[in-house]
């Protein structure tokens, strides 16, 4: 999700809007084609699994592919998907075995080389996946990719891991670094996807027509406006699609979305807007045809330690004691959300014990306004968020609650698109606080951690570099079993509430909303409707 999976909507979602009755073929679905249309936003990079790191293509790219596990809706724990059995003695060599009978889109069998030779390419540095350091565990990934997350560094001196190996065409062996007891819960993320030869014969036509081994295949797309998948009769899954497709439609607004639901329109909404939560007005514009649901998803304001404005931890402690939590969780998204107490969206992962940002999550403008003395700020501050995703109306109250508890001004500058502001964080162009939504790619701790403030992780925008935290996690990832792993990996996010890289906001539901032609709709936790369960009412 991953991880990662950026966020583009406010409180979760992605960034909808736009031609809504007019895309892909005109009007809202019909109710004999036996499609589900969902809001959704532009996909950042081609759809190549392992170059995709926000929700945009992610979700996407779930529907078209199976991995070697999958989770269970309800509980999050993995179940075998792909794999048979994934076998290991020490947490550090697993042996894994595939089911038969599974094929790609274009007929092609899914072979453990499907996997191994995915996993290279996706590390190999070269190649400029976004995703390569989900791989980072696995023997041989520094050989591959000496110059990690940012391209830096000496070349590889080999284009493969010496970590993975191929027995037969069911039967293949991943060998890490070090044990690392999340591993196999890691494998349903989408960058672990297997790919068909096709690909590599032709990555650019893959690019336009991407060929996957999930319940639903490719059909059309119209950039801007649509992606359309159609259900692949062949799938080898356990849950065959009752549906006929789905239409991912582009939105630049929620509320736009919103209201094609509302009309009729539109099948799905994966956000409500804070215009639908007030006074619970979206169950009496949709007869309640929809729910809360709490899931891997939170909210934070990541800041930029590139500026010397911020570089104080004092300044970033101050910001977060500054802010009352409950107040806008309350008044301006009704109580769907949790205000956060930590990194970790602990009440979603099994074991996990919340409260790691300690104190400075805590409401104190005394202590706030002490600690912004202490370290001289003068201020103005800039909070930088997509203006396409419903933020205006919480950042703003976070601006307010700055101007009125510590006595500094503060602005909200909006960027148009999430593409947009993406580009500023690859670019270091932030000159302030910037909204970081995040939905976690599987239902572990270390997610939430690791593929953010690691040195040099993928959606370490603010450029935190700790080897304190950094060993933590290792030490954390080393851990024999899960539950000993959740005690050291809550001792390293008590070390990012001493540095403060970012700031913990609220913990997300997918607050989500469905058309009359839905029967049984319920959302995943990583707040996509369940495609492969979901049925057309007769």
């Amino acid at each position: 999700m991953r991880k990662r999976r950026l966020v583009a909507w406010v409180a979760a979602p992605l960034a909808v809007g736009l031609f809504a009755s007019a895309c892909g073929g005109g009007g809202g679905a019909e109710a004999g084609d036996g499609i589900v249309s969902v809001n959704h936003t532009e996909p950042e990079n081609p759809l190549v699994p392992s170059n995709t790191t926000e929700t945009g293509g992610g979700n996407v790219l779930k529907a078209m592919f199976t991995g070697l596990v999958d989770y269970d809706e309800k509980t999050t724990e993995p179940y075998n998907a792909v794999a048979e059995s994934i076998d290991t003695t020490d947490n550090k060599v697993f042996k894994i075995k595939l089911k038969p009978g599974w094929t790609f889109h274009d007929g092609t069998p899914v072979t453990s080389n499907s996997f191994v030779k995915a996993w290279n390419y996706a590390a190999y540095g070269p190649n400029g996946q976004s995703a390569t350091s989900f791989f980072e565990h696995i023997q041989g990934y520094k050989d591959v990719n000496p110059g990690g997350e940012d391209g830096e560094g000496p070349p590889p001196t080999t284009k493969e891991m010496s970590g993975l190996k191929v027995v037969d065409e069911l039967n293949f062996e991943v060998t890490l670094d070090a044990p690392f007891a999340t591993f196999p819960v890691m494998l349903g993320y989408t960058a672990f996807s297997p790919l068909p030869e096709s690909f590599y014969a032709d990555p650019k036509a893959f690019e336009e027509k991407p060929v996957g081994n999930g319940p639903f295949k490719w059909d059309s797309r119209q950039p801007n406006a649509f992606i359309k998948l159609v259900k692949y009769d062949q799938y080898a899954g356990k849950n065959k699609p009752q549906i006929n497709g789905i239409e991912f439609r582009i939105y630049n607004e929620l509320e736009t979305a919103y209201q094609d639901l509302v009309s009729g329109n539109l099948d799905f909404v994966d956000q409500l807007p804070p215009s639908a939560m007030v006074g619970d007005k979206w169950k009496t514009d949709l007869q309640e045809r929809g729910e809360s649901k709490p899931i891997l998803s939170n909210n934070a304001l990541q800041v930029p330690l590139y500026d010397p404005k911020y570089q104080d931890p004092k300044v970033r402690q101050a910001l977060s004691m500054a802010i009352d939590r409950k107040q806008i969780t309350s008044t301006v998204f009704q109580n769907t959300y949790e205000p956060a107490t930590g990194w970790v969206v602990a009440d979603a992962i099994p074991g996990y014990q919340p409260g790691g940002c300690g104190e400075f999550c805590e409401f104190n403008p005394e202590k706030a306004k002490q600690l912004l003395t202490e370290a001289n700020f003068q201020g103005p501050i800039t909070i930088t968020s997509n203006s396409d995703g419903g933020h205006k109306e919480w950042i703003e109250a976070i601006c307010g609650q700055f101007k009125n508890n510590l006595g500094v001004d503060c602005v909200f500058n909006p960027v148009p698109t999430f593409s947009e502001f993406l580009k500023m964080h690859k670019e270091n162009a932030h000159n302030g606080p910037f909204r970081f939504g995040w939905l976690g790619d599987y239902p572990a701790a270390e997610t939430f951690l690791g593929k953010v403030y690691r040195t040099g992780a993928s959606s370490n925008y603010m450029r935190y570099d700790s080897p304190e935290f950094n060993e933590a996690m290792n030490r954390a990832d080393q851990a024999p079993t899960e539950e000993e792993a959740n005690k050291l990996y809550l001792e390293a996010e008590k070390i990012l509430a001493k540095d403060m890289p970012s700031i913990p906001l609220w913990n997300q539901k997918a607050s989500v909303g469905w058309s009359e032609r839905l029967e049984g709709a319920t959302v995943t936790f990583d707040r996509n409707l369940n495609f492969e369960t979901v049925k057309l009412k007769s």
